[in-house]
């Protein structure tokens, strides 16, 4: 499974909507200053979010952007597929069984793609935007010491793998 850079810009922008979620409406400026993001491609990808009725814009001198559901209602897997289309390392799950069907001599290789399109789509369906901003445990808000870094898995993001030695 692939998550564009837009992916990650839509998913990071959503996760500040969901912990400012009934705080009202937020600029996009102040959205973009606050994840590092850059403000004219955050303006796309808010507007393509509230074309699929996620997001909601707010006019005046208090608008901005604001989730149009609770942050408990809205799933990954919605956002992912919105933004980068199928949760697979290509096409999509009926393709993949398509492939299954027709393709005797490769069929294990596609069938192993079909399970971890499905277990990355169970995740993702299974949380929610609440899930990954809810407040830590206490065990979990242990203070960094200088210069630790929090532990990062490396992620594939436009076929780029990405670590924290980056």
């Amino acid at each position: 499974m692939k998550i564009s850079q837009k992916g990650l810009y839509a998913l990071q922008a959503m996760m500040m909507l969901a912990r400012r979620y009934n705080q009202g409406a937020i600029r996009i400026r102040d959205i973009a200053y606050e994840e590092g993001l850059p403000e004219k491609f955050l303006e796309l990808i808010l507007l393509e979010l509230k074309n699929a009725r996620i997001v909601e814009s707010v006019r005046g001198a208090k608008g901005g952007y604001q989730l149009r559901r609770p942050p408990s209602e809205i799933r990954l897997s919605e956002i992912i597929r919105l933004i980068d289309g199928p949760l697979a390392p290509f096409g999509d799950a009926e393709q993949l069984r398509s492939l299954i069907d027709r393709d005797a001599d490769h069929r294990a290789l596609y069938q192993v793609f079909l399970d971890v399109r499905n277990a990355a789509a169970r995740i993702l369906e299974h949380t929610t935007l609440a899930d990954i901003v809810a407040p830590k445990s206490p065990e979990n808000r242990k203070r960094k010491k200088k210069g630790e870094t929090a532990g990062v898995l490396p992620m594939v993001v436009h076929g780029n793998p990405r670590s924290r030695d980056e």
